[in-house]
């Protein structure tokens, strides 16, 4: 135990220099773009004495270092300025989008770790039948074919030849929303006792999140069925089965466990990306969601909302990574070293 905390410890004073470094970047990189940031703000009729007064007001004629240290401050109040595009405070749309992609990065997560173990399992046990070949043929098909092509596929199969699931949005025009109380539209309903609500906010779910979710899916079998062959190998497995123990538990105890460490490393790598890569499932089922909030400020030249998004994905990645490390060095005690 002492091992481990001092382990916790050391990732997280690791990933307070991470963040720092993370913040410098993107500041800088929102800084070195092209065109100058009074204008793209202001608009390219606007006088020059308003442009400079924007400059003033926002610090741009001070050093670089000044520049970072007043913005810093102000993030870190969460305050990112105002949004080009939306003329709001970039927090308040952050706060009005966000909840949208994590709820839906939420649900293919949990569809990736359970579809993505549970086919790994049962094709490692059922080597080299029709499920193991099928399984391994599709995963292909996962890996291979980008979300946004199956996101194209599910609404032509399930929304237009057999319209079964809604094709568009976060839930039904004739839905009566709830009220706001977390943004996750599915708990808000059930908090608020609106059991339609949140059963057609989650049919809105349930194609976007396969779509995202399908290549982690695919990814996750094949680690997890190779890991737990080649664990399915090594002679303490083989002492334990020919002692009588029963296959459910040598699976459960011996094989599944110590062959969980690459397939929780994939998919939280897989968790964390989808918060960046759900932009185009987004756009395609008209999500209302950070990703394609964020793919709009980078078209717009909104240089407050680019950073801002760009940020809590960064900071997405890094909690992520966290978390990904404390699971293996649980489950591998080596990893600690």
């Amino acid at each position: 135990m002492k091992s481990y905390l001092k382990f916790i410890l050391h990732r997280l004073l690791w990933s307070v220099f991470v963040l720092a470094g993370l913040s410098i970047l993107i500041f800088s990189i929102a800084r070195i773009m092209p065109g100058d940031a009074a204008t793209m703000a202001l608009g390219t009729r606007a006088t020059e004495e308003a442009k400079e007064a924007y400059r003033e007001r926002n610090h741009l004629n001070e050093p670089f270092p000044v520049q970072y240290v007043y913005w810093l401050k102000d993030a870190l109040s969460g305050d990112f300025g105002q949004s080009t595009q939306t003329k709001r405070p970039v927090v308040q749309d952050v706060q009005e989008y966000l909840p949208a992609t994590l709820e839906l990065v939420l649900f293919a997560a949990a569809l990736e770790v359970i579809f993505g173990i549970l086919l790994g399992v049962l094709s490692a046990r059922y080597e080299g039948g029709w499920f193991d070949n099928f399984i391994r043929v599709v995963s292909y098909l996962g890996i291979a074919m980008p979300s946004f092509v199956w996101g194209i596929l599910f609404m032509l199969a399930f929304s237009y030849a057999i319209p079964i699931m809604p094709a568009i949005g976060r839930i039904d025009v004739g839905i009566v929303q709830p009220p706001t109380v977390t943004g996750f539209l599915i708990l808000d309903s059930l908090i608020a006792g609106n059991g339609a609500a949140a059963l057609n906010a989650l049919k809105h779910l349930v194609m976007p999140a396969a779509a995202l979710s399908l290549a982690g899916i695919s990814q996750s079998a094949r680690i997890t069925r190779g890991s737990m062959l080649e664990n399915m190998k090594k002679d303490s497995v083989g002492s334990e089965i020919a002692s009588g123990m029963p296959l459910r538990r040598v699976y459960g105890k011996y094989i599944l466990k110590s062959s969980a460490t690459p397939t929780v490393s994939i998919i939280g790598l897989d968790i964390a990306a989808m918060l960046g890569n759900a932009f185009l499932v987004e756009t395609i089922y008209n999500f209302p969601g950070l990703s394609k909030y964020g793919v709009n400020a980078i078209l717009n030249k909104d240089l407050n909302a680019i950073v801002a998004v760009v940020l809590i994905i960064g900071v997405t990645f890094l909690i992520v990574n966290i978390l990904v490390d404390l699971i293996t060095a649980y489950l591998d005690p080596r990893v600690r070293l």
